[in-house]
């Protein structure tokens, strides 16, 4: 298995942006980390009733995006985010900016009828215009747990009336990821390992601490977060890094593009000092994966955790 992804080339400026927007928007979070728990169906914090067939959706989230896709509504799609970059084909539907500096007048245009989006769009006043319009707007909650996935999942499904098939989705989404846990659970390492989250796609690099998509993620893979005691991203220095000596450093194929690849990131003096330095020989220490994939949250989840898991704790 390969571990480190050969890096791709972004497009273009635009979506070099719109990806760096993604990046900072993974900056608030919680600090839960759910583990498995499956929500009763309709989710019972809901009260939003199921769509029409005939809706013309706008979907804000990359989450949410690749979910639509999932269950076979694209059609339905009128606009979607600039952080809905996955699959492929939503990168052409039409764009109505970063999901947190909306303008009701941009939505409107489109004459949806409904809009889903994670619970950080706005500004809020934007969502409220389009309620008075009568669209149907339905937040889902940010948590960063795999029940923030499932609730994704039933959003979508209220939506697009597409509950039948994305209880289909749930269930099967379910059983990756209990099976994923299982197998996670099946290792245990003497030591786990420690991974530096490192978030860098413009101006100074950023090390995640709790609170944050990554390290929930790093925690889900069985792994331990290398740095501690402070909530979100605080800038990287050399004295961290040494001082954190992690086994593992955890980037996006994004990131790792922004600073240079491979060869330039090693040549910072201060990775000598690293645990992931003097094993980068033996095994793969620096690793990256696409930024939604990683950070987002999305039905890609379970598969996400499982081969990280293989590439870094049992490496």
């Amino acid at each position: 298995m390969n571990h480190s992804r050969p890096l791709r080339r972004l497009d273009n400026v635009s979506r070099r942006s719109a990806l760096t927007r993604l990046w900072n928007s993974a900056l608030a979070g919680s600090a839960a980390v759910g583990a498995g728990v499956v929500l009763p169906w309709p989710a019972s914090a809901q009260t939003v009733n199921p769509a029409s067939p005939n809706e013309r959706l706008i979907s804000l989230g990359g989450g949410l995006t690749e979910v639509v896709f999932a269950l076979g509504a694209e059609n339905q799609l009128v606009g979607t985010d600039t952080t809905s970059l996955y699959p492929v084909a939503a990168q052409q539907t039409p764009k109505v900016g970063y999901l947190r500096s909306l303008s009701a007048e941009g939505l409107l245009s489109l004459r949806p009828t409904s809009l889903v989006a994670s619970s950080d769009a706005g500004p809020p006043v934007v969502l409220d215009q389009l309620r008075s319009a009568r669209v149907r707007v339905e937040l889902v909650p940010i948590d960063h747990t795999w029940a923030e996935v499932q609730r994704k999942v039933q959003a979508v499904g209220r939506a697009t009336s597409k509950m039948a098939e994305s209880r289909l989705l749930q269930d099967r989404l379910e059983t990756e990821w209990q099976d994923s846990l299982s197998f996670i659970a099946a290792y245990k390492p003497a030591r786990p390992p420690r991974v530096m989250f490192i978030l860098s796609h413009s101006g100074s690099p950023m090390v995640s601490g709790s609170g944050t998509a990554a390290d929930a993620v790093i925690r889900f893979i069985g792994a331990r977060n290398a740095l501690s005691g402070f909530q979100g991203y605080r800038p990287m220095t050399a004295e961290a890094v040494a001082a954190a000596s992690p086994d593992v450093v955890l980037l996006t194929t994004q990131g790792l593009e922004a600073m240079g690849g491979a060869e330039p990131f090693w040549s910072r003096p201060e990775w000598r000092l690293t645990s992931a330095w003097r094993q980068r020989q033996s095994r793969e220490t620096l690793i990256h994966r696409d930024a939604l994939e990683l950070l987002g949250f999305t039905p890609r989840l379970p598969g996400l955790v499982r081969d990280l898991h293989e590439g870094v704790v049992r490496a």
